[in-house]
């Protein structure tokens, strides 16, 4: 009995297989000629993207005069670390790491703070005047005051030489701020927000409970901007700050390749030229020693990324 059961089951399912490729549909050609440019496409991006880290990274572990004289192209030639040794022998380096790691974590929580802040009432049709308020926040996006009246405000307020000099004038981005306030309007529906004010949830505590956990999305990608942007800023460290204990690792790493890049008084013609080479090797040591914290950080943003992009400026 259990055989004649097989047997039937075996012919039913081939039947179930056959039927299923019957029905699957066959795309057109110019529907694989499309598929075949756009993945050509990616695959020509995705080199023109990974070419430059490799000569970089591989120039890094090459020896100066191998980077100098142009012989390093995707692999390392005759393998050195005297480029990381130039870069770590120097204490600055450690000071600078831990500065830019308090800009970076300290920056980035207030200004996703205050960016959640000030979008999150903008995206409720209840709040009078958010139209003008909006208004306003764009206009400083397309006008600023310049360097000098910037420079004068932070004089005024106390700043200077201290570490909010970089943490409070550029805690809010605007682009940002329509980010959040676009998924906050899209993602959070007001019946939601009747819903609670039904049960009693006043607007903090609705927007600690419900608004934050839902916008996971969002906050991992504006705070992913807003670190970057704090981890890669040295511009607003050159001008406001002048204690070297404050400066943020891409002012040091500045300062340490324009001190190998002069000549320092040298007349020595084989002094100047291992100093030129060091110059060359140091530029790719000192990118990666700047962009690992980085790349160390996307991935665990990574699949929140896409998502919260999307949502947050496309749609409304």
């Amino acid at each position: 009995m259990s055989v004649q059961t097989e047997a039937r089951t075996v012919p039913s399912k081939r039947g179930e297989r056959q039927a299923a490729r019957a029905r699957r549909i066959h795309e057109p050609r110019t529907d694989r000629i499309f598929l075949f440019c756009v993945y050509l496409l990616l695959a020509v991006f995705f080199l023109v993207v990974l070419l430059p880290l490799l000569y970089i990274v591989a120039s890094s572990f090459s020896s100066p005069a191998a980077v100098s004289s142009g012989r390093v192209l995707f692999w390392p030639v005759d393998f050195s670390l005297r480029g990381y040794h130039a870069v770590f022998e120097n204490p600055q380096i450690v000071q600078g790491y831990l500065n830019s790691l308090f800009y970076t974590v300290v920056g980035t929580i207030v200004s996703v703070t205050m960016t959640v802040a000030i979008a999150y009432p903008l995206s409720r049709r209840t709040l009078v005047g958010r139209n003008v308020v909006m208004t306003l926040i764009l206009f400083t996006m397309l006008f600023t005051g310049g360097l000098i009246p910037t420079y004068l405000v932070v004089q005024s307020a106390g700043l200077l030489d201290t570490r909010w000099a970089l943490i409070i004038p550029q805690a809010i981005g605007v682009w940002q701020v329509i980010i959040a306030r676009t998924y906050f309007r899209t993602a959070i529906p007001e019946e939601l927000v009747e819903a609670s004010q039904l049960d009693g949830c006043g607007d903090l505590r609705f927007l600690w409970s419900v608004v934050i956990p839902l916008a996971k999305p969002m906050i991992a990608v504006i705070a992913l901007m807003y670190a970057i942007m704090q981890w890669n800023s040295y511009f607003d460290a050159l001008i406001y700050l002048k204690n070297p204990d404050l400066f943020p690792l891409q002012l040091v790493l500045r300062n340490i390749l324009i001190l190998n890049t002069t000549g320092g008084g040298a007349v020595d013609a084989s002094i100047v030229i291992q100093r030129q080479e060091l110059a060359d090797l140091l530029k790719y040591s000192l990118i990666v020693v700047a962009s690992v914290p980085v790349l160390l950080i996307y991935p665990f943003v990574a699949r929140y990324f896409t998502k919260g992009i999307l949502i947050g400026a496309v749609k409304g």
